[in-house]
């Protein structure tokens, strides 16, 4: 069987800009009230029709929005003729922890198209949750395919190339008729073409977009209707929150807590929201860290009209000294200077 690039063109990659996004102060942390730490970023909050709602930093500067493009590459999947279930379709789009239901997912995605594990193509890991990685070396576990966050996006990917009579090895390769679907889906869903092409770390094309795109992508997806692949893949996250992610993990919690909201982190400081009127938000932390995350997004969501009460538990984590609270991580006041 001819491997893909045989007949398939490779994507250009377009050289990125080498300039410095202009973030702001996003987040920080005190002790006895003194701020100790500052996590600067960018953000943007856009309406169902574009409008921009509220930002701050650089909102259109390109950059890689790693893992959170997983639930806008299951859209692909699903416009390709993937069907599965909802509980595996959310695993589809998922960085999940490494529990068994999204090992045994992720298996059950390969068994349902006549395939196993040697089909898949990511990189090797650990189970990525710190409690199901704990587990997994007490009991002898190495590293794996299988283990590694993005399995389920991986089987599911080699079941789109049987379900199109496309070949499975090679299935990364950025001319593989897979990839190209996925590349014109993304830009079709964030209304902007790539700013640069590189790779993910599970070996996945990975296209550079900007945080208004982005948060055009997701309020799109929560809004879309049950019937178009978009409202299913939402659907299926929405209903599977344990799949996307997994228990004691920030994105799980928050669809949980807030009805009808989407969300889904990425890798280097990324989280992204969708809100059912279609209200998309996209939050950037400039250093790649991963604490800022849920204070900025709490807090956004509340400029935004949520019930910030409910959502105090994911908001600000305190900071200890002894054992005891002397301070907090919490949003800075970004809004501000906009």
């Amino acid at each position: 069987m001819p491997t893909p690039h045989a007949t398939h063109t490779a994507m250009p990659a377009p050289t990125p800009a080498a300039t410095t996004p202009r973030h702001v102060p996003l987040a920080e942390q005190t002790r006895d009230g003194l701020v100790e730490s500052i996590h600067y970023g960018s953000l943007i909050a856009v309406g169902p029709d574009g409008e921009t709602l509220l930002e701050a930093g650089e909102p259109d500067a390109a950059f890689y929005p790693r893992s959170s493009l997983k639930p806008l590459q299951a859209v692909a999947m699903v416009r390709a003729g993937l069907k599965l279930p909802g509980n595996l379709l959310a695993l589809t789009a998922a960085s999940h922890s490494g529990a068994a239901m999204h090992l045994d997912g992720a298996a059950r995605i390969l068994e349902m198209h006549g395939l196993d594990k040697s089909a898949l193509e990511n990189s090797t890991d650990l189970p990525y949750g710190t409690a199901e990685r704990e587990e997994w070396l007490r009991a002898g576990g190495k590293p794996t395919q299988l283990a590694q966050n993005c399995s389920g996006k991986h089987a599911s990917m080699a079941a789109t190339c049987v379900i199109n009579g496309w070949p499975v090895q090679g299935y990364l390769h950025p001319g593989h008729p897979l990839q190209v679907l996925v590349k014109d889906t993304i830009t079709e869903l964030t209304g902007e073409d790539a700013a640069a092409i590189s790779t993910d770390g599970c070996g996945t094309p990975l296209f550079a977009h900007s945080l208004r795109g982005m948060a055009r992508a997701y309020g799109r997806m929560a809004a879309a209707d049950s019937a178009e692949a978009e409202g299913q893949v939402a659907h299926a996250m929405r209903t599977f929150p344990e799949m996307v992610a997994g228990e004691g993990r920030d994105v799980t919690a928050i669809m949980r807590t807030v009805p009808g909201l989407l969300a889904k982190d990425g890798f280097e400081g990324l989280q992204l929201i969708g809100l059912r009127n279609g209200t998309g938000v996209a939050i950037k932390i400039s250093d790649g860290g991963d604490r800022a995350r849920m204070p900025v997004t709490v807090r956004v969501l509340e400029e935004l009209g949520l019930d910030g009460g409910q959502l105090a538990a994911l908001a600000s984590p305190p900071v200890l000294g002894g054992g005891h609270p002397v301070g907090v991580l919490r949003a800075a006041n970004f809004l501000a200077s906009n």
